[in-house]
């Protein structure tokens, strides 16, 4: 039969009207005299005799639309409270449209105008499923596999060839559920196209068996009750299922929607069709079945709208939105946009919690209803406040707001960023603005000056609330408590309230925000490992061996409390599960197992799941992540990740299984009857890649940090050891986001230091003649150092444009390569550039060039490249990078105002400043201060007209940063650290290179240490004079590198007839080296970021082979064997006050001696009497006695 398309949703959804003759098929003739009576009944009918005493959702009425001037039969999709009104949302079933009416333009539907069915049939096409690419990131492959959704690519492809033909043609081929499922068949430009088969082809769609229970036209049409064609629709069609979209239907079951526990009615019904589904076509089933789903955590119950065209916005609002092809809501939108839509308080967390699209749509339709305000007093205040973070973000959601509510009543958005300048926001004009779009700080500043502010504020939208409550927390509660208190005036009773809080993160401070400032609101949780957070669920991480995760397993069941009585155990593979459950079963623990290789006995595991909690028994599910969506369990009380979850969805879908156990925030925690859920994490050797990503949640969650992840971040950071350094660690000394910047936080002198650079390039220190010549923000600026006595660069500018003013000599380049050196002419002047990326191998192609002595870069042709002869490619590149120092964005912004930078931008570009360089790094200076320097000429002076610091300042966007350059300096201290740690090659103690003599002697003064009643009496000394050779640490300002420390420590020592023992006492020593030789022994460590070295000339010569070095927890203990047996008056050649002897070990020695007792007294005493002598020396002598 020939049809006509009214609306099209998708492949899988849309409505046509049927033309011809059929079964199915009423004439058009009958329509137009069905709307003909309808109209010329109502519009003479008594009001009052026709119009509905109650209107539920799904009832069929007849109303009046504005859009098509008549009286249409509907079905009511929601019903919304205005102030003197309520605005009904319907489905016009003969035009397959969607519309709101007030409640004043709905009548009863007579019986005698429902004889004939709804003109507009739902269809889909027939046996024709969507596909997805799924991209395995794991695995770096990507497939098309089946999906639940249409792509919005399929969409367009779809809407494309019916909008193209000429003729449109159906093939009736089953009826289910009041859809018509057929095959379509379209004429494009005389070309006959089946438009299944096309989707097919195109890989937008497969072929799926068709179902049994799906009934044919043609088979028992007498029984058929959902046609909708030979009987009145009014006792045939369920309108709430003929008109709700199938995706909603299935994927947003009614216990995930509440959060509340299942029913066993419920359960028994979704097991039975599990099971069902399971044992058909199994493989197809469970492919990427957890990936497909989508799940949400709501507290209330939400109707979601994933139609642009049924979503709550006015009609002018949805054109706009069609003409930029914004084909509908997001799955979190659609939840969102209702709850919004109908003035309540709604939290919002998900991925896309930072797409102001969450609010923007339905607020601006919300503000349409003017009747809701009419009880507002006539003041200067906006409606709407929008907080946003900064000042980026609030400039986006500005530009959005211009956009979009042109196409309503004028609202005159406003954007407000203030400085700390008063003045500017004395000047600020509020007046006739409803809609303000600005930052907390810069809030609280233009209210000192406006304090009726907040008299008729009815919206308050925190946009990314977790950077909100991070970055300004004390702010926002300021707000939010002078927004209160404004509501408590009598006018406030009849006018509408909401705060919308939307973000990527739970923060421990929307608790608060809910508890203390909003009403009963919607919270709206798709980021579902957000929402086990929101849930106070507690997150272990057990660490252990692979090899050992199921005696671990194990462990943790038994450690498990009697509490927690259902459990779910997690793995990836169906040998996981069988291993995991015969575990269980040889402990006695009684365990059902469930994977898509096996039936699985639903009653038997429905009747010990519900009754886990009336017998106290534990129940043990074991399964793979496939089988979560026939099961839908949201009561479990703990989950066991067995094995690693495969990304953030599947965690949180895992987690999503404890949903109904999940603490309720806006409840207080005296009414929480229940156990804490508890989710269970086994990270194995197999995860390490994925361990920052936990460490980063746990600390989100704020959960217990097992000691094994400590040190994790650390070597996060030294893999990006390659990377730049940071960009907002070089401007402003910290970086705020430091665990997720993809670059660099410490210095690395191998690529910081600088290289390829003439040393009379640039100057490490004093003062130096800056030019600016690219300036990319505020402190942030490319340019050259000029020589004031002689300036090559100067110099061979003035070569090169010399010698490309012949024309001659302007020569293409022949071969343009990456790297390369080439000439180019901008405007009349001529650069030398670098070709940094290349796009193609075409003959004319784009390259992207950089300035080589300016620093900026830009897109030309390759034609446009000449050649530069080497003479001209001697001199180094020029650019260097500047930054100024200690000044930085308010508000805790990190980026620069454009202002700022627009106003610092005209005043100094290649202008020259004078300036004090503080510290270099490779192509980086950072200088403080920057001045220009005019000379008067009548006076032959020189005079600062201004310092770059103190201008940012007096702009009021920029305030004072003491800390950046001591932050670089102790990185730069740090690094030096560790260059010098890399030399060092720890001596390791071997077999075969000491004597087990050594070995025993040194595991006997550690011994004797640990017995003394005074050995950790000794505290480590630092010394405080550098070593020699090493010169003295200038300070940061009149240096730039700082030369690292070098510290003598405290040594102590002691001896036998055969050997000597040197106990260097340095603290927690992170890495040392010890060299030995005949007559010296030098050491050298590393501890708590200072080095330490010693360079011992002994006394007399030792076995050097037959020495060892030990480190130990306070000290290190060298044992020097004596190449001649006696003993020693001293250790050193050359007195130290660092080194005595060690009175501990005195008597020991006594008591072992094989000498006589004189001779020991005398030997020791000797020892003694040197060190005393060597002591009294250096004090000065304060004793002449």
């Amino acid at each position: 039969m020939e049809v006509f398309v009214l609306r099209i949703e998708d492949p899988g959804c849309f409505w046509v009207t049927m033309k011809g003759c059929g079964p199915h098929v009423v004439d058009e003739t009958e329509y137009k005299k069905l709307n003909a009576e309808m109209n010329q009944f109502y519009d003479k009918a008594c009001e009052d005799e026709v119009k509905p005493i109650t209107l539920e959702k799904d009832q069929l009425c007849v109303v009046f639309s504005e859009e098509l001037k008549c009286w249409c039969r509907a079905v009511v999709k929601s019903i919304m409270y205005c102030a003197d009104h309520y605005q009904i949302e319907c489905f016009l079933v003969d035009y397959a449209k969607y519309t709101f009416v007030k409640s004043k333009d709905v009548r009863v539907a007579v019986e005698e105008f429902l004889q004939i069915p709804f003109r507009a049939k739902k269809c889909r096409l027939y046996c024709t499923k969507p596909v997805t690419l799924r991209v395995n990131f794991c695995e770096d492959t990507a497939k098309i596999v089946p999906a639940k959704r249409w792509d919005n690519a399929a969409t367009r492809y779809f809407q494309s060839l019916l909008k193209a033909t000429t003729q449109i043609k159906a093939k009736l081929c089953s009826v289910e559920d009041n859809t018509f499922h057929v095959i379509l068949y379209v004429t494009v430009e005389d070309e006959k196209v089946c438009i299944n088969d096309d989707l097919v082809l195109k890989n937008f769609a497969h072929f799926e068996e068709a179902k049994e229970n799906i009934q044919s036209p043609e088979k028992g049409q007498d029984s058929q009750t959902s046609s909708n064609v030979d009987s009145p629709p009014v006792e045939l069609v369920n309108p709430a299922l003929a008109f709700r979209p199938v995706w909603l239907q299935e994927k947003v079951p009614m216990n995930l929607e509440t959060g509340h526990t299942v029913s066993s009615s419920s359960l028994e019904k979704t097991y039975k069709r599990s099971n069902m589904d399971l044992n058909v076509n199994n493989e197809s089933r469970f492919q990427n079945v957890s990936e497909e789903r989508s799940f949400v955590f709501l507290n209330n119950k939400i109707e979601p709208t994933s139609i642009l065209e049924k979503a709550p916005l006015h009609d002018s609002l949805k054109k706009e939105l069609a003409q930029d092809e914004f084909l509908g809501p997001n799955f979190t939108e659609s939840y969102c946009w209702p709850a919004v839509a109908r003035g309540c308080d709604v939290v919002a967390i998900s991925y896309q919690g930072n797409d102001p699209f969450l609010y923007i749509p339905p607020v601006l339709a919300f503000l349409q209803v003017e009747s809701c305000y009419k009880a507002l007093p006539k003041r200067n205040g906006p409606l709407v406040l929008i907080l946003c973070p900064g000042w980026r973000k609030a400039q986006l959601v500005f530009e959005l707001l211009r956009k979009y509510s042109t196409c309503s009543r004028p609202l005159r958005p406003m954007l407000i960023i203030l400085g700390k300048k008063k003045e500017e926001a004395e000047t600020v004009k509020i007046q006739g603005c409803e809609i303000i779009v600005t930052t907390p700080y810069s809030l609280l500043r233009l209210y000192e000056y406006h304090l009726l502010l907040f008299s008729g504020l009815c919206h308050l939208i925190l946009d990314e609330i977790e950077v909100l409550f991070s970055d300004a927390a004390e702010q926002v509660f300021v707000i939010l408590d002078y927004y209160k208190k404004s509501l408590i005036t009598e006018e406030w009773k009849y006018s509408p309230h909401q705060i919308i809080a939307v973000g990527t993160q739970w923060n421990k401070h929307i608790g608060s925000l809910i508890k203390e400032f909003m009403n009963d609101p919607y919270i709206v949780i798709t980021a579902l490992e957000e929402a086990s957070i929101y849930g106070n669920v507690q997150q272990v991480v057990q660490y252990c061996v692979s090899s050992e995760r199921t005696a671990v397993l194990l462990k943790i069941m038994d450690f498990t409390p009697n509490g927690l009585q259902k459990v779910l155990v997690f793995t990836n593979s169906v040998d996981e599960v069988e291993m995991v459950h015969k575990a269980l079963e040889s402990n006695s623990i009684f365990a059902f197992k469930m994977h898509k290789e096996m039936e699985f006995n639903f009653k038997d595991f429905l009747e010990h799941w519900t009754k886990s909690d009336s017998n106290g028994s534990r129940v043990v599910l074991v399964l793979t992540d496939d089988c979560m969506q026939f099961l839908e369990i949201t009561d479990a009380s703990c989950v066991i990740h067995f094995s690693f979850p495969s990304s953030p969805t599947i965690f949180g879908q895992r987690l999503y299984n404890m949903s109904d156990n999940f603490h309720n925030v806006i409840k207080d925690s005296s009414d929480q009857d229940h156990q804490q859920a508890r989710s269970v994490i086994m990270l194995t050797e197999n995860n390490e890649c994925h361990t920052v990503g936990i460490l980063r949640y746990l600390e989100h969650a704020e959960a217990d940090i097992p000691p094994g992840l400590g040190g994790v971040l650390e070597a996060e950071e030294k893999k990006k050891f390659a990377r730049p350094l940071c960009t907002y660690l070089k401007m402003f000394g910290s970086c705020k986001n430091r665990t997720v910047c993809p670059d660099r936080h410490q210095i690395n002198l191998q690529i910081d230091m600088l290289q390829n650079m003439p040393s009379k390039t640039i100057q490490t220190s004093g003062y130096v003649t800056v030019l600016p010549l690219h300036i990319v923000n505020a402190t942030n600026y490319f340019g050259r150092i000029v020589d004031k006595h002689k300036d090559q660069y100067t110099i061979l500018a003035e070569e090169i444009n010399e010698y490309f003013k012949e024309t001659s000599n302007r020569v293409a380049a022949q071969k343009v390569e990456k790297l390369a050196l080439y000439g180019f002419c901008e405007e009349t002047v001529f650069h030398r550039v670098q070709v940094v990326e290349t796009s193609s191998k075409e003959e004319n192609f784009n390259i992207k060039i950089k300035y080589i002595d300016e620093g900026r870069t830009s897109q030309v042709q390759s034609s446009q490249l000449l050649h530069l002869p080497a003479k001209f490619q001697h001199l180094p590149p020029q650019a260097l990078e500047f930054v100024v120092c200690r000044v930085k964005p308010i508000d805790n912004d990190t980026e620069w105002n454009p202002r700022v930078t627009r106003y610092i931008h005209q005043k100094i570009e290649r202008k020259p400043h004078e300036a004090r360089v503080v510290l270099t790094l490779g192509n980086t200076v950072w200088i403080d201060p920057m001045v220009r320097v005019t000379r008067l000429s009548d006076l032959k002076i020189y005079v600062n007209e201004y310092s770059v610091r103190a201008e940012i300042l007096s702009t009021g966007l920029g305030t004072d940063n003491p800390e950046h350059i001591s932050q670089l300096e102790r990185l730069y201290e740090h690094a030096r650290v560790l260059s010098h740690m890399k030399n060092l090659e720890p001596l390791s103690i071997k077999e075969d290179a000491v004597s087990p003599r050594n070995v025993s002697e040194l595991q006997n003064v550690s011994l004797q240490e640990n017995s003394s009643e005074n050995c950790n009496s000794s505290k480590v000394i630092m010394g405080n004079d550098p070593c020699d050779g090493v010169a003295q640490t200038k300070e940061a300002e009149d240096s730039s590198l700082h030369p690292q420390k070098c510290f003598y420590p405290e040594i102590k020592w002691f001896e036998n007839e055969e050997a000597v023992t040197v106990k260097v006492l340095i603290a927690r020593i992170a890495d040392y080296k010890c060299e030995f030789s005949k007559e010296k022994v030098i050491f050298s460590a590393c501890s708590e970021g200072k080095l330490y070295s010693v360079d011992m000339e002994l006394y007399q010569c030792i076995l050097k082979e037959e020495s060892a070095c030990v480190i130990k927890d306070k000290e290190a203990i060298i044992l020097l064997r004596k190449e001649k047996k006696g003993a020693w008056c001293k250790l050193l050649k050359n007195k130290n006050p660092h080194v005595s002897f060690d009175f501990e070990y005195w008597e020991g020695f006594e008591d072992k001696s094989p000498f006589p007792v004189g001779t020991k007294k005398l030997h020791c005493t000797t020892a003694v009497t040197e060190e005393l002598v060597d002591s009294s020396e250096d004090s000065g002598a304060e004793s002449d006695e």
